[in-house]
């Protein structure tokens, strides 16, 4: 995906067959160009290509109707598209699974009638960038930091060690449930300082909900793209300061999936 400074044309329409239809990625601007190594849902043999109305562009490929739509490897193609164009260009991007019947419906269901509200959403992307930052507390370590900070804890650690399988259960969920509490109470801690420590260098933060047990912190951040040197070093620094206690991945660039989502047909804008 990139931009071009070449006047812009009518609105891509592809041909569609009988029992075909589009695949719709997202909308970005129509100044933009599919590069040849853009594949989608459906590989090599349906290519990528935009639909333009206007100022504004979809991003789809052709695909099979009578082919079942919805597995792994399509929503894998889905984000990667997505990902790497946002990496070039502003994208808004669509729910996994959109689909239109043809070129027709695109423009006259979803970029005439929202083309004002893509326009401007595109506008304030324009130069900002999503990043994840997600931390997981090491199995281990979280576990002793419970029993070192919770005597209840110990406690029925040490009952459970001492008697019979049979006979703790109430025991052993009741220490599952100590020791879930104390995750959560640190989780919020590690997720506001993080939140904290990024809000200099971000647009925009969402929190995530936790996808792990023993998840630390999970948050989205919009960054202006001269600001991304700034962020990645600030998680460095977090990373270090936590060193043994949480285990810190950066992810990105990435679509805008936290802070902007086009809507599905039949939606309203931003519904």
């Amino acid at each position: 995906m990139s931009r071009t400074s070449a006047e812009r044309g009518p609105a891509s329409t592809p041909q569609d067959d009988h029992g075909s239809g589009f695949y719709i990625y997202g909308l970005v601007p129509a100044d933009v160009e599919v590069t040849p190594d853009a594949h989608g849902v459906g590989g090599e043999t349906f290519p990528v290509t935009l639909i333009r109305h206007r100022e504004i562009a979809a991003l789809v490929s052709e695909i099979d109707l009578n082919r079942p739509l919805g597995t792994p490897d399509n929503l894998v193609a889905h984000e990667r598209l997505l990902n790497e164009s946002a990496a070039e260009v502003p994208v808004l991007p669509m729910r996994f699974g959109a689909v239109m019947t043809d070129a027709d419906a695109i423009i006259d269901e979803l970029l005439t009638p929202y083309h004002d509200e893509f326009l401007e959403a595109l506008g304030e992307l324009e130069g900002r960038t999503e990043f994840v930052v997600r931390g997981r507390y090491p199995e281990k370590q979280v576990l002793q930091e419970v029993l070192d900070e919770e005597p209840e804890a110990r406690r029925l650690r040490d009952e459970i060690r001492a008697l019979p399988e049979e006979v703790t259960r109430d025991a052993r969920i009741r220490l599952g449930e100590l020791v879930n509490q104390a995750i959560t109470a640190r989780r919020e801690a590690d997720t506001e300082a993080l939140v904290d420590e990024l809000a200099p260098y971000s647009v925009a933060a969402a929190v995530r909900e936790p996808t792990h047990e023993r998840d630390a912190a999970n948050v989205a951040v919009l960054v202006e793209n001269e600001r991304r040197a700034d962020l990645e070093r600030a998680v460095d620094e977090f990373a270090k300061r936590n060193a043994g206690r949480i285990e810190v991945r950066l992810l990105g660039p990435l679509a805008p999936y936290d802070f902007v989502m086009a809507p599905q047909e039949g939606e309203g804008a931003w519904d």
